[in-house]
């Protein structure tokens, strides 16, 4: 098994740039997309199917010998991704196709590559990543959805989104978000920086998206769990800034469900050749 860089370790604030790779080996990325439902989160685990393990046993039966990927952002259990990017290091020599279809005809079926491509050596999924996006989706409407149980959240009762997306507004900037942190949260600093925030509705379909450099564990199921009380009315649009002054996680409700939640979206420089792709789902329109 070729050995990931040490950085892992490191704050998202470090350079990369001076890790240099083994002569012979090559840095791999990757897309990844997968529903969460039938994993305990991206995280390999002892004890339960990860998204991270079924990856690299299909990569490894590729490459004919252990393979270790760094995503860009861990994901929790029942949540999913779109546009999740990995990458590993090699020596195997491969061509990007022989990589994708290998490693797909190897994968579960809730689990697919998008694409493949050879980096720089200074490339890391995880460091070198400028900003992430995740959207959470919720069926608003008298039942829950039959057909996307796993992958939709839901609200019984009528959201009014115009009110939602004013709120959300005013989390745009660099903030301390602990009144949006899970307890058992391990970063070093509370603060985020929150690039662009949105909410609209598609039909039935409820979408809040949020753009940040970088997200605390349950930040946005916290946000959105926020957001729906906002929604039905239960609060104002100003308590959403009230509880971001708090900073304090038990004045705000509970967090929302994982299963509407998905990564659609990581954004690096320009000099790295990360192929860009539409964020998703797929039944979601663009605006």
């Amino acid at each position: 098994m070729i050995p990931g860089p040490t950085r892992e370790t490191r704050s998202l604030k470090h350079p990369v740039e001076d890790f240099v790779l083994p002569a012979g080996v090559k840095r791999i990325a990757a897309a990844v997309e997968y529903c969460g439902s039938a994993f305990s989160g991206w995280q390999r685990q002892s004890h339960s199917p990860s998204v991270q393990a079924s990856v690299e046993a299909a990569l490894s039966k590729v490459a004919n010998e252990g393979i270790s990927v760094i995503c860009a952002g861990r994901t929790d259990t029942g949540v999913h991704a779109t546009n999740q990017i990995i990458h590993f290091d090699t020596a195997a020599k491969r061509k990007d196709s022989n990589w994708l279809l290998g490693a797909n005809a190897n994968l579960p079926f809730g689990i697919r590559l998008h694409w493949v491509s050879e980096q720089t050596a200074d490339f890391h999924a995880r460091f070198s990543a400028t900003a992430r996006t995740y959207r959470y989706l919720i069926v608003n409407q008298p039942q829950r959805s039959a057909l996307f149980y796993h992958g939709l959240s839901w609200e019984k009762r009528s959201l009014e989104t115009p009110g939602m997306h004013r709120a959300i507004q005013l989390l745009i900037g660099e903030h301390d978000f602990s009144s949006f942190r899970a307890s058992g949260c391990q970063s070093n600093s509370p603060n985020r920086n929150v690039h662009r925030a949105r909410v609209w509705r598609q039909a039935n379909l409820v979408i809040i998206e949020i753009t940040a450099n970088a997200f605390l564990h349950h930040m946005v199921r916290n946000i959105v769990g926020a957001l729906v009380c906002i929604g039905r009315g239960d609060r104002s649009i100003e308590w959403l800034r009230e509880l971001l002054l708090l900073r304090d996680r038990t004045k705000a409700p509970p967090t929302a469900p994982p299963n509407g939640l998905y990564l659609v979206k990581v954004n690096y420089p320009d000099g790295f050749r990360v192929p860009q792709m539409v964020p998703g789902p797929q039944f979601i329109a663009e605006v």
